[in-house]
């Protein structure tokens, strides 16, 4: 009697490494390393990610660039290496050493880390036609990118809860979009400086119009994505406001009352594909106005969902009574 054959076996397919805008191996040296230690690294979106190899699939660390401040190039102190091929990354927590291969190497991943956190290719490096035109390329892609992507300064809370945000975490950014009262795809910037000393909250308007978002201003400003809206008020203050991004190891968890907690929660919006800002136009501050959107949804559907803040007492029992003392002025 004839047996059975089995189906022959097909072989899965191996997993492969996520695309890259870029990598090369890089040596790198933390706040807390003794020496470089060398990786295959790769740039995707806002993140650095780094691997034992290149056939690796995991990555062993990453950098998150949402916190970008700088880029220098330095030579270890006291050191006769060539300092062609030092940089640093200086983030808003931490400064990362880089050791590249090859001069060409280091002005390729200055290049590409600023085509990204600016949404600008450099003109002030030293590339060829040919970088130039990879670094286009990126470009193009990392708008389409966030173009899908709501940013992560952008948090479900009413102007006044954004405003105490602000005053109690400057170390995590001064600028925070939120919805606005005026309409359902409408949002609001909230800004927070210190001028000649004296801390100044301000309120912007963008409006949705069609597929734009309109900065309302004495010349109205118009972005294709709330991602642009973000780095028009970045790169026109020339990095003085910093998008909100709250640590880690804070509470997740704005506690109103203990039996209402409030979970922030970003909104999801569709976006158009990003475009880069134009000349600086001075805002128009938003006018004073009640804006109250909260969310009381259960955390984890995404890193994002999880974001803000603190059970503290005295921030409790400040926003406690600020919310009464609106209310009672609107009854």
């Amino acid at each position: 009697m004839a047996s059975a054959l089995s189906p022959p076996r097909v072989p899965k397919p191996k997993a492969t490494q996520p695309s890259h805008y870029h990598e090369s191996f890089l040596e790198k040296k933390g706040p807390s390393d003794q020496d470089y230690r060398k990786f295959w690294t790769g740039l995707r979106g806002l993140t650095i990610y780094f691997y034992n190899s290149n056939r690796d699939i995991q990555p062993l660390e990453k950098l998150d660039l949402r916190t970008f401040v700088k880029l220098t190039d330095e030579a270890p102190q006291g050191s006769l290496w060539d300092p062609g091929i030092h940089f640093s990354l200086v983030l808003r927590d931490q400064d990362i050493k880089f050791k590249a291969e090859s001069l060409e190497s280091r002005e390729m991943w200055k290049g590409f880390i600023l085509t990204v956190v600016e949404l600008c290719v450099p003109s002030n490096l030293t590339l060829l036609p040919g970088h130039l035109y990879m670094m286009s390329e990126v470009l193009t892609k990392e708008e389409a990118r966030r173009a899908l992507e709501v940013p992560s300064c952008f948090l479900k809370v009413s102007r006044l809860e954004a405003q105490l945000l602000l005053e109690r975490y400057p170390e995590c950014g001064n600028l925070l979009l939120r919805p606005s009262g005026t309409g359902a795809d409408n949002v609001s910037v909230s800004t927070r400086q210190v001028f000649n000393g004296t801390p100044e909250v301000r309120h912007y308007k963008v409006k949705r119009e069609g597929s734009k978002y309109v900065i309302d201003m004495e010349d109205p400003f118009s972005c294709a994505s709330l991602d642009a809206v973000v780095n028009y008020f970045v790169s026109h203050t020339k990095r003085a406001l910093v998008p909100f991004l709250l640590d880690e190891d804070y509470e997740k968890v704005l506690v109103i009352s203990p039996s209402q907690p409030i979970i922030l929660k970003p909104k999801k919006l569709a976006k158009p594909p990003a475009k880069p800002p134009k000349p600086p136009i001075v805002p128009r501050p938003e006018p004073k106005g009640n804006s109250s959107v909260l969310t009381r949804k259960p955390p984890g559907s995404s890193p994002q969902a999880l974001l803000l803040t603190t059970r503290l007492g005295d921030v409790t029992a400040e926003l406690e009574e600020k919310l009464q003392r609106r209310r009672a002025l609107e009854q």
